[in-house]
């Protein structure tokens, strides 16, 4: 995960291993790329490493990221000033600043580049007399705390105060190191800004000598050059051919904080926690994975995976009431930290998903239903979109389930009868409604519904009714006389014949259904004579082009062919005609105004 490898680099930055860092750093930034302190964490790690350029483009991603956030800028007037561009550095400390004046990071940054820029115009220090200034002038500048940070040997000094007063004191004026050049300490500071290995020890100490034996250290501190000091005092001037490299400037010191190393600490072991209680989990000790997950939250409380996980365990072990209050103790904290808008997301889902275990009726879904769709304003997750449409079909069946009463429905049925015979017909429907509601497998009320629509010209909701009828039960032939009635009054006598014929089927005696078929033909016969109007055909053709089922005889290649044999080959059509499926598709073109037998 992102957090455990960004860790890992901080473990390896505060070690001052800063290429192991930056290869952490960019591991975390591959599975988090919009995390904003990676990249910080980064451009740091790169600076240590006088990689300037490295440094500066993760310092203008962060700012890009966040730019809100004054570390950036820090970081940003840093990368500057380790390229020497103290006008940028400037102009970055300057708008950090605009986004938090009371910075003190940021002030000291503006300081030091403000007073290292009127230096880098000064003539090198070879160039002029000995006498004329420090031999050190040139050392103290406001690299020297990243110089020294980043150095093994002098990091633990910047915990003692005297130690930073010393430096201080050099800075502001760097004749003052004579004073100092006694302390071992200010020794090793030395070697560290010119590059050498200054082998020191404090005044009756003893270190490890060659043989592996404690000596006493009693001679001067031993110069072991390890490569070619970049800037030391000479009386000597300088040959007219060599050129000495002028020393690269570094960023703006980073700040050490006890107060910060002890909360990365605690969140490092806060992420072991959570590993630890992910293996738990996966084995199934619950028990143990809570306790794991509250030590880590305990540890680092700004990490909300850690609640959402307890949560996720309390799901597992039916602690319902436990689990709704970590997920919302987790939307709180997410909110507060401006988490990742998906954690929260999940948070949420994970509550929907408890509320779903806990409802016993329709009402009780109405809280995860609602959520769900919060979750879902925050990241539209497939899996929450699932669980919401999964949450409204059983919340809508139990309500059926719920209102369900046959003697009630029956009794909005006889009330719908009365107003049907007073041609009170929107009443009627309303009470046939009631009716569905309270019995929705009765067969009869969408029957008696269809009929009332069909009064009021509702022609299409009543064909709706008739075919949901037929649907609840295909025996009941009252809803084979709705189905074909409205398809008659539609025009559509040739679907209303096949229905009327298909009720006959269950029915064969059923007058009613015999005066549909007959009716139908009468139309059929008169469209066929051509005893319609030429409106009424053009009407009725353009109905009929829009069924699926002419569609699809007419766009048959075999059907075209046909059609046009019985226009322009009397012979082959007599063949045609010997075939019932094609005659079967001729008849129902026929019937729906296509095509016309003279």
């Amino acid at each position: 995960m992102a957090d455990e490898a960004k860790a890992k680099g901080n473990a390896a930055f505060s070690a001052g291993k800063f290429d192991e860092a930056i290869k952490h750093f960019g591991d975390a930034i591959a599975l988090a790329p919009s995390n904003h302190v990676l990249y910080s964490n980064r451009s740091a790690a790169y600076a240590s490493l006088h990689k300037y350029q490295d440094a500066l483009r993760d310092a203008k991603k962060t700012v890009e990221l966040k730019p809100e956030w004054p570390k950036g800028y820090s970081r940003l007037g840093a990368a500057y000033v380790g390229l020497r561009d103290y006008d940028e550095a400037i102009a970055a400390y300057k708008k950090g600043l605009q986004t938090d004046p009371n910075n003190d990071g940021l002030k000291s940054g503006l300081a030091d580049a403000e007073a290292a820029k009127p230096r880098s115009w000064a003539p090198p220090a070879g160039d002029s007399p000995m006498g004329g200034g420090s031999p050190f002038g040139n050392m103290f500048g406001p690299d020297v705390w990243v110089k020294l940070q980043g150095d093994p040997r002098t990091r633990p000094y910047l915990q003692q105060p005297d130690f930073v007063a010393m430096i201080n004191d050099a800075q502001k004026n760097p004749s003052n190191v004579s004073r100092y050049i006694n302390d071992p300490r200010m020794m090793q500071v030395i070697g560290v800004l010119l590059g050498v290995n200054i082998q020191t020890a404090q005044p009756g100490a003893e270190f490890e000598g060659d043989d592996g034996h404690s000596e006493e250290a009693t001679s001067p501190p031993e110069i072991r050059t390890e490569e070619r000091p970049r800037s030391v005092p000479s009386t000597q001037p300088a040959p007219a051919a060599s050129s000495e490299k002028v020393p690269e400037p570094e960023p703006e010191p980073v700040d050490v904080n006890d107060d910060e190393k002890e909360l990365k600490n605690r969140k490092a072991q806060a992420l072991q926690e959570k590993e630890a209680g992910n293996a738990e989990y996966k084995k199934k000790n619950f028990e143990a994975a809570v306790q794991h997950y509250t030590k880590a939250l305990e540890l680092y409380g700004e990490d909300i995976s850690f609640i959402t996980n307890r949560a996720a365990v309390y799901l597992e072990m039916g602690k319902y009431e436990e689990c709704i209050a970590d997920c919302e103790l987790a939307v709180e904290t997410g909110r507060s930290l401006h988490a990742d808008y998906k954690l929260i997301a999940k948070a949420l889902t994970r509550k929907g998903t408890t509320l779903v275990k806990m409802a016993k009726t329709s009402k009780d879904y109405e809280a995860a239903i609602e959520v769900f769709n919060k979750a879902l304003t925050e990241h539209r997750n497939p899996d929450t979109l699932k669980k919401l449409n999964e949450a409204e079909r059983v919340k809508k069946e139990l309500e059926q389930r719920e209102y369900y009463d046959p003697a009630i429905a029956e009794q909005e049925r006889e009330k719908g009868n009365e107003y049907f015979k007073k041609d009170q017909y929107p009443e009627a429907v309303k009470h046939y409604t009631e009716a569905i509601k309270r019995n929705p497998s009765d067969a009869k009320a969408y029957s008696n519904r269809a009929a009332c629509y069909t009064k009021l010209g509702a022609l299409p909701e009543g064909l709706k009714d008739a075919n949901k009828c037929i649907e609840l039960d295909d025996t009941f032939v009252k809803g084979y006389s709705r189905k074909g009635a409205i398809q008659f009054f539609m025009k559509e006598y040739d679907k209303a014949l096949e229905t009327y014929q298909l009720g006959l089927k269950h029915n064969e005696g059923n007058q009613e259904l015999m005066d549909g078929v007959r009716r139908c033909m009468d139309q059929i016969n008169k469209m066929n004579r051509g005893d319609i109007s030429a409106d009424d055909l053009k009407e009725k053709q353009a109905r009929s082009m829009q069924d699926p089922e002419i569609q699809g005889i007419l766009s048959d290649p075999v059907m075209r062919q046909v059609l046009t044999d019985f226009q322009e080959n009397p012979k082959a059509a007599q063949e045609h005609m010997k075939n019932p499926m094609v005659m079967g598709k001729i008849q129902k073109l026929v019937n729906a105004g296509i095509v016309q037998v003279r």
